[in-house]
C-alpha cells in the first residue's frame, strides 16, 4: 500500500506545485545569500552550457528575493538534483556538502509530495492540536523544509504530523546514576510523574526515574545504542503509555489526544529536519526548567507582560536525559542527547473562555483550494487593522523582553501561537526555551535573577546554537532574525501578495507600535531599529562545512519606514 501511495503521489497533479515550490525556494535562497554566480539578473549558465533562466524581484522586506518563474532550456526543471549538478560549478559549495544537501532536498520533495497528495478536510474551524498537524507547509525560506532524514516512507506515514496517526510513547525506568533530572520549582518530580501515569507504569525502586521514548527512536536507535544499560538492568522497559498522542509540527513534540491539558512531551529523535538534528542535548534538558522559571519570574514582576499583554510562557517544567557511557567517546555522537524528554505545559491550561489558538505557521497557510486560513479574518477586519492588533499582542512582548530585560527569544513561527477571538488577536503564547533564548549577562536588566546555566560541552559545540554570549549584537540579531525575518517577514510578503497590503505599510504599522511602546519603556537595552541586522545564511550552511557562523547583513525594514 505504501508503494502504491508513493507512486500515486508522484504522478498526481499535486506533485508539480511541490517541485515548483522547492526549486523556487532553493533559487531564492541561493540568490539572496550570494551563493550562486549568475550571468546577469535572469540567467545562470551551468555545465555543458545548460542555461537556466528566471524572473525575480526584490522585496521591501529585508531585501528578500522572490522568484516568479524558473526555466531550464526554456522548460520547467524536472529535477532538483540535476539542477544542483548542472549548476555545481556556479555555486559556492563544497562537493561533499552539496551531495548531502541534494539528498535533503530529494527527501523534502518526496515527503511533501506524499503529504500534499494525502491532504483531506479543511483548516478553518479546526482546533489548535489539529492545526499543529494539518498545517503542512514547513519552513517558507529554507528549501529543505521537510527533509526528515532518518525516516523511511512508512516512518513518515506513521509519525509525520500531517498524517495524524496516534502515537504511544514507550516508557523506561532509568537508574538515577545514569540519568539527569531537572525540575521546575513549581513541581515535585515523583508527584508530577505519578500524575502523568498513575499506577499504570511505575519505577521498580526509588533509585529509578521515568523517561519516555518515541517508538521510532526506540526501534531505530535507543534499543541498540543503550543495549548495555538494558542488559545490566540500568534501563528497564515498562511498556507503552496508556494515553494516545499526536505529533505536533516539530515531529518530536507530542500532544495528548485523550486529555489535551496534559503536558506536551518533547522527545529526543535521531532525525535531521530542516537541516537540524532533533536530539535533545542533556545540557539543554538540564537548563530547560531553570530558564522557564527565570522567564516566569521576570514576567510575573513585569506589569506589561503580566497585566496588559498577558503573554503566555509555556513552561518546560521537567527534563530528563540518560547519559551515555563515560568511556564511550567513540560512540558519543550516537548516544549524546538521544534518550531524553522535556515536559512542557499545555496551552489548553491557559485559554480563556471562547479564546481560540492557531500556530503562527497557520497565518500563511492555505486550504487545499488555495484559500488562506486567515481569509475570513482579513476580509472581516481589514488587513491593516488586523496587523495593528497582531503587532500589539505578538510583537510588543518580544520587543519588551529584549529591550527592557535584555532577553532574546528565538520566536520563529513554529515557536509562537496566536490567541484570538473570532480572528481578532488577543495575546500570544511563546514556547521552546531550552535552547531558544540568548542573552549577555552584562546587558540583562536584573542579572542576579539569571540562574547558573550549564554550558555546551566541547564535544557538542555548535557555532549556531548557544544561549549566553558576550557579544550584544548576537543577542539582538537572534530575535530579529528568527522573529522579524523568518516569522512575520513571511507574513508581510504573504499579505502583500494576497491582500494588497504593501510591505512598507505592514512594517510602518509594526514600527509605529514598537516606537510607541519603547517610549513607555524608557532607554532600550538594544536597538531594534538598527539600519541593518545579521541573518543566518541557512542554505550556505548546508553548502559549506560548519567552520564559522554564516551570516549576512541585510536592511532592517523597521528602520526604512
Amino acid at each position: 500500500m505504501t508503494h502504491d501511495l508513493v507512486q500515486r503521489a508522484l504522478a498526481a497533479p499535486t506533485y508539480a506545485p511541490v517541485l515548483r515550490r522547492l526549486l523556487r525556494q532553493l533559487l531564492e535562497s541561493l540568490l539572496y545569500e550570494g551563493a550562486v554566480r549568475t550571468e546577469d539578473d535572469s540567467t545562470i549558465v551551468g555545465s555543458a552550457g545548460v542555461t537556466y533562466t528566471f524572473t525575480a524581484r526584490r522585496r521591501f522586506t529585508f531585501d528578500r528575493v522572490t522568484v516568479d518563474e524558473l526555466r531550464r532550456e526554456g522548460e520547467e526543471p524536472e529535477s532538483v538534483t540535476r539542477l544542483l549538478g548542472e549548476l555545481g560549478d556556479r555555486l559556492d559549495a563544497d562537493r561533499a556538502c552539496l551531495a548531502r544537501f541534494a539528498r535533503e532536498l530529494e527527501h523534502t520533495l518526496l515527503n511533501d509530495a506524499v503529504a500534499q497528495y494525502s491532504r483531506t478536510g479543511t483548516l478553518a474551524g479546526s482546533g489548535f492540536d489539529e492545526l499543529e498537524g494539518a498545517i503542512t507547509d514547513g519552513h517558507r525560506y529554507h528549501p529543505a523544509y521537510k527533509s526528515r532524514i532518518g525516516f523511511g516512507v512508512a516512518d513518515n506515514l506513521a509519525y509525520g504530523p500531517e498524517f495524524a496517526r496516534t502515537i504511544r510513547p514507550l516508557w523506561l525506568a532509568a537508574h538515577r546514576d545514569l540519568t539527569e533530572v531537572s525540575a521546575s520549582s513549581t513541581i515535585e518530580e515523583a508527584e508530577f510523574l505519578h500524575g502523568q501515569l498513575g499506577d499504570a507504569l511505575t519505577p521498580p525502586t526509588p533509585e529509578f526515574t521515568l523517561v519516555p521514548v518515541h517508538p521510532w527512536q526506540w526501534n531505530e536507535h535507543a534499543a541498540r545504542a543503550f543495549s548495555a544499560q538494558l542488559r545490566r538492568g540500568e534501563l528497564v522497559v515498562l511498556g507503552e503509555d496508556p494515553h494516545a498522542f499526536l505529533a505536533q509540527q516539530s515531529i518530536r513534540t507530542l500532544s495528548c489526544v485523550d486529555d489535551p491539558s496534559r503536558p506536551y512531551l518533547k522527545l529526543a529523535m535521531s532525525l535531521v529536519n530542516t537541516s537540524t538534528s532533533r536530539v535533545l542535548a542533556p545540557h539543554t534538558v538540564h537548563n530547560a526548567p531553570l530558564i522557564s522559571d527565570w522567564l516566569h519570574t521576570i514576567a510575573a514582576a513585569d506589569e506589561f507582560l503580566r497585566d496588559e499583554a498577558r503573554t503566555i510562557l509555556l513552561g518546560e517544567v521537567l527534563g530528563a536525559a540518560v547519559n551515555p557511557e563515560p568511556a564511550a567517546e567513540l560512540t558519543r555522537e550516537d548516544t549524546y542527547g538521544t534518550l531524553a524528554c522535556i515536559w512542557r505545559e499545555s496551552l489548553h491550561l491557559h485559554l480563556d473562555t471562547e479564546e481560540r489558538a492557531v500556530p503562527f505557521t497557520g497565518l500563511t497557510a492555505r486550504e487545499r483550494d488555495g484559500t488562506p486560513l486567515i481569509d475570513a479574518w482579513i476580509r472581516r477586519h481589514g488587513a491593516a487593522t488586523w496587523v495593528r492588533g497582531l503587532a500589539e499582542v505578538a510583537v510588543l512582548p518580544l520587543v519588551h523582553l529584549l529591550c527592557r530585560h535584555g532577553i532574546a527569544l528565538e520566536s520563529h513561527a513554529q515557536n509562537m501561537v496566536l490567541l484570538h477571538h473570532d480572528g481578532v488577536p488577543t495575546r500570544v503564547a511563546l514556547r521552546d526555551f531550552h535552547d531558544g533564548v540568548r542573552f549577555s549577562r552584562a546587558h540583562l536588566a536584573e542579572p542576579e535573577l539569571c540562574p547558573p546555566l550549564r554550558g555546551t560541552p566541547s564535544h557538542h559545540q555548535n557555532r549556531n546554537s548557544f544561549v549566553e554570549t558576550d557579544d550584544p549584537a548576537l543577542v539582538a540579531d537572534f530575535m530579529l532574525d528568527a522573529f522579524l525575518f523568518v516569522n512575520i517577514g513571511e507574513l508581510a510578503i504573504f499579505l502583500a501578495d494576497e491582500y494588497g497590503l504593501s510591505e512598507r505599510d505592514f512594517w510602518a504599522i509594526v514600527a509605529e507600535r514598537v516606537r510607541e511602546h519603547l517610549g513607555r519603556v524608557g532607554e532600550a537595552r538594544f536597538d531594534v531599529f538598527a539600519p541593518e541586522i545579521a541573518v543566518e545564511k541557512l542554505t550556505m550552511r548546508r553548502l559549506l562545512p560548519d567552520t564559522e557562523l554564516r551570516l549576512h547583513r541585510v536592511p532592517n525594514p523597521l528602520a526604512r519606514v
